[in-house]
């Protein structure tokens, strides 16, 4: 009895480093699992060049809500040629002023024609809406989907809203389309779109990148 209690502490801790051990081993291959599945959405090709659709933001409003300019952006993809796409996701997401980031998911069939849907810059609940403060970019992910779901290619591209300016920038600066003139109560979206779109929707295209106004009319400018 007297061995039993002396060598009582060490069959404890032995005991208790075993059940540390089985219980680390769990958790690695918990983490290798969940980092795997992760990995495998994440690795989504790029879509071709020979792919590429139009991809364009247009600042709009809601016609039944007052006050609503420039807290809609229309958002428009055409000319979609992706072999076998049965479906197409979409995520915008974007930066307030506060620092923070939101972003607005969809999913759509493809039946053969242009994609079109209002993407709302806030929130809406019981008919009512809250508008995000301080929006000027974001960025808007395109996803093409098999019959199966699986994922046959994406396309990202990022959008400047701007208002009450004459110089409209792409995000990368790559791109500055300067205004004769300040068009006031106007908002305005410079961003790359791949593919030109269909030029009645934009003010200026060149050299893949589109400028898109909220009031629809041509704005002069070089």
């Amino acid at each position: 009895m007297n061995v039993m209690k002396k060598y009582l502490p060490l069959i404890l801790i032995s005991f208790g480093v075993l059940i540390v051990a089985f219980v680390g081993i769990l958790i690695v291959k918990s983490m290798k699992g969940s980092t795997s599945s992760i990995q495998e959405e994440e690795i989504i090709p790029e879509l071709p060049q020979s792919q590429w659709p139009s991809v364009s933001l247009t600042p709009t409003n809601n016609p039944s809500v007052k006050g609503s300019d420039g807290h809609w952006l229309n958002f428009k993809v055409q000319k979609i040629n992706v072999p076998g796409a049965a479906s197409m996701d979409y995520l915008m997401v974007y930066s307030t002023s506060d620092g923070g980031q939101q972003g607005v998911p969809g999913t759509v069939k493809l039946t053969g024609g242009d994609i079109e849907r209002p993407l709302l810059l806030g929130s809406e609940s019981s008919g009512k809406f809250r508008y995000d403060a301080g929006v000027e970019r974001g960025t808007i992910t395109i996803t093409f989907r098999d019959g199966n779901g699986k994922s046959m290619g994406k396309l990202s591209t990022d959008f400047h809203l701007q208002s009450d300016t004459t110089e409209l920038t792409s995000i990368d600066g790559k791109f500055i389309y300067k205004l004769d003139k300040v068009a006031k109560g106007v908002f305005f979206v410079t961003m790359p779109t791949f593919v030109q779109p269909d030029s009645s929707i934009y003010v200026t295209w060149s050299d893949g990148y589109g400028v898109f106004a909220s009031d629809g009319k041509p704005h002069s400018g070089k």
